[in-house]
């Protein structure tokens, strides 16, 4: 099985998907960022799963869905080390990932 490494960046993307689902559902947005987590435990054991980055050939994205607001999480597979690198997160309707440009 895989082991999963979040960025250190990625903690910028939860503080941003946290602040704004806590603005508009306080109630709800650290559950959320909970089932996001938990999402990502697909890649232990599946971490091919995720459909191919146009334009980065070693990178791969993850939909994470929650209706018409899920996410997507971008990542790199690393099989001689069996590492997952989730490189960012961000909502679907996020035109692109804060860091990366794409």
């Amino acid at each position: 099985m895989a082991r999963i490494v979040l960025a250190p960046e990625v903690r910028e993307d939860f503080d941003r998907i946290f602040d704004f689902l806590f603005e508009y559902a306080p109630e709800s947005a650290a559950k959320r960022i909970d089932d996001i987590v938990r999402a990502l435990d697909i890649l232990q054991s599946s971490p091919q799963i995720g459909r191919p980055v146009r334009g980065a050939s070693a990178m791969r994205e993850l939909v994470i869905s929650n209706g018409a607001h899920g996410y997507l999480a971008l990542y790199r597979f690393i099989a001689e080390l069996d590492v997952v690198l989730v490189a960012a997160i961000r909502s679907q309707r996020e035109l692109r990932y804060q860091r990366t440009g794409r």
